[in-house]
């Protein structure tokens, strides 16, 4: 029976662009989904649809939009246009990427849906939700922050931690902020829309699928059974619903409401697949109640409240077919030298950039793949170590086989590999590619399965060691010096080759261009993991007519990977004057309408005041005043805060939003009538106002980022 296999990756939320988080978990899916295109069964090649889209729906996409003066469905369209260089810049090829915010999405949620309604799961609550006072709206979980009220942590989403992954409601929240205008959100009535995870029934299934062998990690099973507790007394009803105004698919016969984004995003899976299956012929309903299909999903640990209580269970009372056949794989984040990136301490990594240094990108998916586990651990990029693992492996034992032996076969034997090998050769193939008597492939292959690359990567490197040693021991710059030799060398470099091709096979899940161009070369119409197995290691080699070489791969500069880490700009000194352009004379300045001086002050009071660079997110007019602004401010606190400013005569909303300013920030908040004001913008004038009423907001150099003190 042939293995069908539907592979996902977490929606990315269409409001940015794709962040070197985002590609970490692409290329662990990508190389899983190719290793798997090598594979046969007994029914042939395996079944593989890599399918992924974009989480389009929700208020932050809404105002996004209502910010730039466009519709929602224009602001998602320009962030999906922006997707493709990245997945063909890292060599990432998903089968088909989409929209939730697609009719498919609106058919499939909504069923699903209806079979929650009719199976008695979803009841409705007039709760108290959180409302934004200044902004005028219901705020939805992830437009609130505040303290974790599970482990304290602060910065953290209302609806889970993504420090200890806690699940809970956003009125639990400790300290709660509005993220649209740092605002303390205030408690109102709205009549919701749940779905009953608290029914006894929802339990006892999410207590037999977690514990289902092969459904996901150990470490996962016994963290989401934390969460369930003994008898599901720890499982909450999950609001599905949002009050308009709202940006998403609106439910069946409730005027108003629309479903909240985590609701239909997990369909947008399944949406996507069904875009697909209807552009290539194929029966969508067919796939999925195929008992060969199983579907493979790939997540961070910061999501899998969602994903591994809520999201199965839902489909399982929808009836879905997937359900049984589902399997998740949670990995960790990608930290930089062990610290949580951030642009302003210069240890963001841009993936566009990468790709603009032309920085090779199975260079970053080698490196990823090397430190990859099936364990739900962090995974950190080091510099040092990167530069160190790309030139060892890949130069120094991978591609210095091919460098070293196939230019004597184009020069010396018109470019055809030896008919036979000599025993001594055949040994040195065994010993490369078994361990006591098992073909290494065999291993190599499980590791692959299993999401253990490091494991696997770790032992193609060992064949390539003992290729290399090979190589070193026979020393055919040597042979090829002795006509006496020349058997000999053949003999060699076409064993060196041979090994070559079963590394590239092995290796081609994580190098697909290298292993592409290394086809080219050797004459391979096509490669599969079939070609590692036994006698077809030699027998379509033995004899073959192989192409020139050429240059593989280069190594990695240590500049580039100094650039490619965020840096602020320095502003260049004014060059200095030269003789034959001498330096003006200084007269002194006419003093104008320039305030005293205030009184001296100590060192001591200077430090008292924190001013801090702030970016200016979102700037608009306050309703009933003359004078001021609200200001939203980005201080690189995690959060946005806001400040209303009197400088509505000088400044248009339009002209302040994106530049960078100066914040007194350690003010106290002030509550004035229109809001809270949570800091100072600094800005210049004239001694009297009156007379000379120009207003000037401090605007830093360029290169300055939010949140840098200012000392």
């Amino acid at each position: 029976m042939t293995r069908k296999l539907f592979v996902t990756t977490a929606l990315p939320y269409a409001n940015a662009a794709f962040h070197i988080g985002h590609m970490m978990e692409y290329i662990q899916a990508d190389i899983w989904v190719r290793f798997q295109r090598m594979q046969r069964d007994a029914g042939g090649q395996r079944e593989v649809h890599f399918v992924c889209a974009d989480d389009t729906h929700g208020t932050p996409i809404m105002i996004a939009a209502e910010k730039e003066g466009i519709t929602p469905q224009e602001f998602v369209a320009k962030i999906a246009a922006g997707r493709q260089q990245y997945l063909d810049g890292f060599h990432i090829a998903f089968d088909n990427w989409y929209s939730t915010d697609s009719p498919e999405n609106v058919e499939l949620s909504q069923g699903i849906y209806r079979k929650l309604r009719d199976t008695g799961l979803i009841v409705t609550k007039t709760v108290d939700r959180f409302f934004d006072p200044v902004k005028g709206m219901f705020l939805a979980d992830r437009n609130i922050k505040g303290e974790c009220p599970k482990c304290g942590a602060k910065d953290q989403y209302g609806d889970n931690c993504e420090v200890c992954g806690a699940a809970y409601q956003p009125t639990e929240l400790v300290n709660p902020f509005s993220v649209f205008t740092g605002s303390t959100p205030i408690l109102k009535p709205s009549e919701q829309y749940f779905f009953a995870l608290s029914d006894p029934r929802c339990f006892t299934f999410l207590k037999e699928w977690l514990n289902t062998p092969g459904r996901l990690q150990s470490e996962m099973v016994n963290k989401v059974s934390e969460w369930l507790g003994e008898a599901g007394e720890k499982l909450a009803d999950w609001d599905i619903s949002r009050d308009a105004p709202y940006f998403g698919i609106p439910i069946p016969d409730a005027p108003g409401k629309f479903f909240y984004v985590w609701l239909d995003a997990p369909v947008g899976y399944l949406a996507s697949l069904k875009n697909y299956c209807d552009k290539k012929g194929m029966d969508f309903n067919a796939l999925l109640n195929d008992p060969a299909t199983e579907q493979v999903h790939f997540i961070g640990k910061d999501i899998v409240s969602f994903h591994l209580l809520f999201w199965p269970a839902m489909l399982n009372f929808a009836q879905h077919p997937i359900i049984d056949k589902l399997k998740v794989n949670v990995h960790g984040h990608l930290t930089v030298n062990n610290e949580k990136m951030s642009k302003s301490r210069g240890t963001g990594i841009s993936p566009l950039r990468y790709l603009d240094l032309k920085m090779n990108p199975e260079w970053l998916r080698y490196y990823i793949a090397f430190k990859l586990n099936s364990k739900v651990e962090d995974l950190d990029f080091n510099g040092d170590d990167f530069v160190a693992r790309v030139n060892s492996d890949l130069i120094g034992k991978y591609v210095n086989i091919a460098s070293r032996c196939a230019g004597f076969i184009a020069k010396k034997f018109d470019g055809k590999l030896a008919t036979t090998l000599s025993p001594s050769a055949q040994q040195w193939i065994s010993r490369a590619l078994t361990v006591d008597g098992a073909e290494r492939q065999a291993s190599i292959a499980a590791n692959f399965e299993n999401r253990e690359f490091g494991k696997a990567l770790r032992e193609i490197m060992e064949i390539a060691d003992i290729t290399n040693q090979y190589v070193d021991e026979n020393k055919p710059w040597i042979l090829a010096k002795d006509e006496a030799k020349t058997a000999e060398l053949h003999d060699v470099c076409t064993a060196a080759l041979i090994l070559f091709r079963q590394l590239t096979i092995l290796l081609s899940p994580v190098l697909p261009q290298v292993a592409s161009r290394v086809s080219e070369f050797l004459h391979d119409e096509q490669i599969s993991w079939s070609d590692t197995k036994g006698a077809a290691v030699y027998e379509t080699m033995l004899g073959r007519t192989i192409g020139a070489y050429s240059h593989l791969m280069t190594r990695v500069d240590a500049k580039m990977v100094e650039d490619l880490f965020d840096k602020p700009v320095v502003a260049a000194a004014p060059a200095a004057p030269t003789a034959a352009a001498p330096a003006p004379a200084l007269d002194a300045p006419p003093k104008g309408d320039i305030e005293e001086l205030a009184p001296e002050i100590k060192i001591d009071d200077f430090t008292k005041i924190d001013l801090r660079i702030a970016k200016i997110v979102n700037c608009e007019q306050v309703d009933g005043s003359d004078k001021l602004l609200r200001l939203t401010l980005d201080v690189g606190e995690g959060r946005h805060r806001n400040v209303f400013s009197g400088i509505k005569s000088a400044y248009q909303p339009e002209q302040l939003i994106g530049k960078l300013t100066v914040l007194v920030a350690n003010l106290a908040p002030r509550k004035m009538k229109f809001g809270v004001s949570e800091g100072m913008v600094l800005c210049a004038s004239a001694a009297d106002e009156k007379a000379n009423p120009g207003l000037y907001v401090l605007e830093p150099w360029p290169g300055a980022q939010p949140g840098m003190r200012i000392r």
